[in-house]
């Protein structure tokens, strides 16, 4: 067999081989493992308790600190129950001499031949019932008469007893009969204020210190206890901390956090390290410059500093990235990410960021291309916003700067700013000016402009094609435009310009200056390409607005026209009025002051439904109405019936020219004031009831039935009569004025009883008041607004007369109006006055029934009225010459300014006007 060689040149013997082996060496490495990791463990315990481990030192800090606050407690607490047990002593021994003093019988059994033998009993019985060491009783020399002790009777009082014989009770601390004591002298005094003797009541100071000490073991243990809790705590607070610091001490901690420190901040990759809650614990410099982090970015979550939505994702999910790119700000960042519990470490994760700098080229192109996109998506939804040219324009300005430009200039055809068509010859004026600065020497908003032929903006006009000025400072043909000014502008430091032609279609509106002036670089080719899309877009915003300022005028006009231009001359009532248009479309809001018969007056307000054209032409096809009804001399609710009719025949005939047109419907108040009777007599159909300024002041919206609208056709309308006082205030409107979307017409009608209540006297002040309080800064809906102040015919105007039923009471009639002339001073009315009402009371004696009524008016005109009970109407014919009368009324025609009828529920008036000289 062969030897197997030793150390010493032999052959070493074989290590066994099998699963048996296997099994023991594991067993074995296993073993070696546990006991080094047993024998680390130890010398990091060892490290900690040794103090020289950061975990150590804080629990021998602690410890002493506890330690420490235990002691000082403890002696605290002893002295203060020390202090507190003698000032209770203090307390008590003055208060049971001085009861003892003031007891009954005291100064009797002083005076008393044996005071020994009455007090002592009583002050043992004292004594013991209150706990004191001795009550003693004495002359005013000291000399005792009690005692605990009968042997000190009779003897001195130890103690200082001065004070107390001047009256006044001491307490003191001294070496007593009975040992160390705390005790008490008080006086005892005769009616007259006499110290007849003295009473000492005292604790020994065994008493006094008895409770601190009996309480000094419950004070220890519970110092005890504290500490032992407290050096439990620190001890779990120091192993923890052992575990996190592994065992180091301060200087191999510091030392490793410099390392660490001085290699994190130095590497050129920017390390982000975040927790698991998504807080960013530490970013080092580079990170701080690549991502642009605020200064407190420690601490806050990573959605929370601004970061880029894709990256402050990724960084607060915590996934695992290799070398992801994200655009931030300008950079491209490759992005690494790994989580830090793999191994059992703490949750989070740790990010690395690197500059791609070879892809910062595609970097620019792309953020070009997207910052050229928000241009135009920004100037899709943010021009146009109104159809308001001057404010198109003003938008397209103001959504170039900063971003395209740093000064835009809108110059449009004054012909497209009031809305018609553009002109080659016609000037331009500036429309809108926006900048970065409002200093710039740029021609200023409504100025109006010619460009030469050799400027950029003249050949963009002309050519229809942009034009780049990439240096103003050598184009000729700009500076031509306005030497002085141009100086100005380069001067300025406006550098670059680019024109571009605002152009819908073939129609060229104006031209838009694009000006650079921060930015060093001049505009190229691209830019001009992106203005030129820009501009593009705008133009077709601002011929929209072109076209509906055009047919807004065009209807505004209309209606305009349609609407009464001046008021009626009469004296029945004093009128203002205010129209306004909405702002979003002409609607068919009007209103009319018509003369009557009588030195009656008709008040209307209408509102047409909708707005447009077809609401304007039909308000004029109303107030056309209204006029010739009003000619019949109709009471209100017939003449809103009448309008009932026509409304729904309108519709009717729209409705079978295409099939679509809508129902027109419109709302009416119509009234009729009365000077003689002063009478107001109104219906409305569907519209918002009246407002009434009583003379006082006072508001009151009357009760008249609302009525359907006109236009549904079947229903009555009802009147309603009021009795107004003279200088009473009428306030007709239209739900424009008291209805919005916002508010109830309830609120409305408030709001407006409290802009009456504060109106002035006057109808104009009344309307100024009302508008200023009611009108919104963009009405949705026309407003018509009209106030009539009444006045009243008085007695001395007006002459009645009741006429017989026999021709031959028209002599007396004549009579009769022949002297009321004379007393008017219109005797040159006489003769014509005497053959009308001749030839109208003989034909109502005639015709007209057996009541006959004549009434004379002196107004701004002469009226003459016959009043009779027929309802039959006369007519004017022409008499042949052969027939012997039919010529009355052709007569009355002649000689009458005006002349007709109206019915009254009683029969009819035929009435007469003649102008007064």
């Amino acid at each position: 067999m062969v030897r197997l060689m030793g150390r010493s040149g032999e052959r070493s013997p074989r290590r066994p081989s099998g699963p048996l082996a296997r099994y023991r060496r594991d067993a074995d490495r296993s073993r070696r493992g546990a006991d080094a990791g047993r024998r680390r463990r130890a010398a990091a315990l060892r490290s900690a308790m040794s103090g020289r481990s950061v975990a150590g030192q804080v629990f021998a800090m602690n410890v002493v600190i506890v330690l420490l606050l235990v002691v000082a407690a403890a002696v605290a607490l002893v002295l203060q129950v020390r202090h507190d047990s003698t000032v209770e002593a203090r307390n008590r021994s003055v208060a049971v001499a001085a009861t003892f003093a003031n007891s009954p019988g005291i100064r009797e059994a002083l005076r008393s031949p044996n005071p020994t033998a009455v007090l002592q009993p009583r002050a043992e019985a004292a004594r013991r019932a209150t706990g004191v060491d001795f009550i003693v009783v004495m002359n005013t020399d000291g000399i005792r008469y009690t005692h605990p002790r009968p042997d000190r009777i009779g003897k001195e009082f130890v103690g200082n007893i001065g004070p107390a014989l001047a009256g006044e009770t001491v307490t003191e601390e001294i070496e007593g009969t009975i040992g160390p004591l705390v005790q008490a002298v008080v006086p005892v005094e005769a009616p007259d204020g006499t110290v007849v003797g003295l009473v000492s009541a005292g604790i020994t100071t065994e008493n006094v210190g008895g409770a601190a000490e009996r309480q000094l073991p419950l004070v220890l243990i519970v110092a005890g206890v504290g500490l032992a809790l407290a050096t439990a705590g620190t001890a779990l607070v120091s192993r923890r901390l052992l575990r996190q610091t592994h065992g180091l001490g301060p200087h191999e901690m510091t030392r490793m956090y410099e390392h660490h420190d001085a290699v994190l901040h130095s590497v050129r990759e920017g390390v982000l390290i975040v927790g698991g809650e998504g807080r960013l614990l530490l970013a080092n410099d580079e990170a701080q410059r690549l991502l642009d982090l605020p200064d407190d970015a420690e601490g806050r979550h990573v959605l929370d500093l601004g970061l880029p939505g894709d990256t402050a994702e990724l960084l607060a999910s915590g996934r695992v990235a290799t070398d992801e790119v994200h655009l931030v700000k300008d950079r491209l960042l490759a992005v690494n990410q790994r989580p830090t519990d793999v191994r059992g470490g703490p949750a989070g994760s740790v990010a690395t960021l690197r500059d791609s700098t070879e892809l910062r080229a595609l970097s620019g192109r792309a953020e070009t291309a997207r910052e050229r996109l928000d241009i135009l998506y920004a100037a899709g939804v943010g021009i146009g916003t109104s159809l308001d040219v001057a404010r198109t324009a003003e938008e397209l300005a103001e959504l170039a700067v900063p971003r395209f430009a740093d000064y835009v200039s809108v110059d449009l055809f004054d012909t497209v700013l009031a809305g018609g068509q553009p002109g080659g010859v016609t000037p331009l004026r500036r429309a809108a000016l926006s900048g970065i600065r409002e200093e710039v020497p740029l021609y200023p908003v409504g100025r109006q402009i010619r460009f030469v032929t050799s400027s950029p903006q003249g050949r963009s006009l002309q050519t229809g094609r942009p034009v780049l000025a990439p240096s103003l400072r050598e184009a000729r043909g700009w500076q031509a435009q306005d030497l002085e000014r141009s100086a100005q502008v380069v001067e300025y430091g406006v550098h670059s310009l680019i024109t571009v032609p605002l152009r819908a279609g073939t129609l060229v509106l104006g031209v838009v200056s694009f000006w650079r002036s921060e930015k060093p670089e001049p505009f190229d080719e691209d830019e001009m390409t992106l203005a030129e899309e820009l501009v593009a877009r705008a133009a077709v915003s601002i011929d929209n607005a072109r076209r509906y300022t055009r047919e807004h005028s065009m209807a505004v006009t209309l209606q305009r026209s349609l609407l009464p231009r001046r008021m009626p001359e009469q004296n029945a009532l004093d009128i203002a009025y205010r129209y306004l248009p909405a702002q979003a479309g002409v609607g068919g809001d009007w209103f009319d002051v018509l003369p009557l018969s009588g030195a009656r007056v008709a008040l209307v307000v209408g509102d047409v439904v909708g707005h447009g054209l077809h609401a304007a032409a039909t308000m004029g096809r109303l107030r056309t109405a209204v006029h010739n009804f009003t000619a019949l001399d109709l009471p209100p609710d017939e003449l809103l019936g009448l309008l009932d009719e026509l409304v729904g025949r309108i519709d009717q005939d729209e409705a079978a020219d295409d099939g679509t047109a809508p129902v027109t419907g419109a709302t009416c108040l119509y009234a009729i004031y009365d000077p003689v009777s002063r009478a107001c007599v109104m219906a409305r159909a569907g519209h918002p009831p009246p407002a009434l300024i009583r003379p006082d002041g006072g508001v009151e919206f009357p009760e008249v039935p609302a009525g359907p609208p006109l236009g549904l056709g079947g229903l009555p309308f009802e009147t309603t009569e009021l009795r107004l006082a003279e200088g009473s205030r009428l306030v007709l409107y239209t739900d424009g004025l008291v209805e919005d979307r916002e508010h109830d017409i309830d609120v409305g009608l408030d709001h407006l009883r409290q802009a009456l209540e504060t109106a002035g006297e006057s109808p104009e002040e009344t309307c100024r008041t009302v508008l200023d309080a009611r009108l919104p800064e963009r009405p949705g809906d026309d407003i018509a607004l009209l106030v009539a102040r009444t006045h009243a015919l008085g007695p001395d105007r007006v002459a009645e007369w009741q006429v017989p039923n026999d021709p031959a009471a028209v002599g007396e009639v004549r009579a009769q109006v022949t002297r009321r002339l004379a007393e008017w001073g219109l005797d040159e009315l006489t003769f014509t006055t005497e053959l009308i009402l001749s030839e109208l009371v003989t034909n109502a004696i005639r015709y007209g029934g057996e009541t006959v009524h004549v009434r004379v008016l002196r107004d701004r005109s002469l009226i003459c009225e016959v009043f009779d009970s027929s309802s039959t109407s006369p007519h004017l014919r022409y008499a042949a010459m052969t027939d012997e009368g039919g010529r009355g009324l052709f007569l009355v025609a002649q000689l009458a300014e005006r002349w007709g009828t109206r019915y009254t529920p009683g029969g009819k008036v035929i009435w007469a006007e003649q102008p007064v000289p």
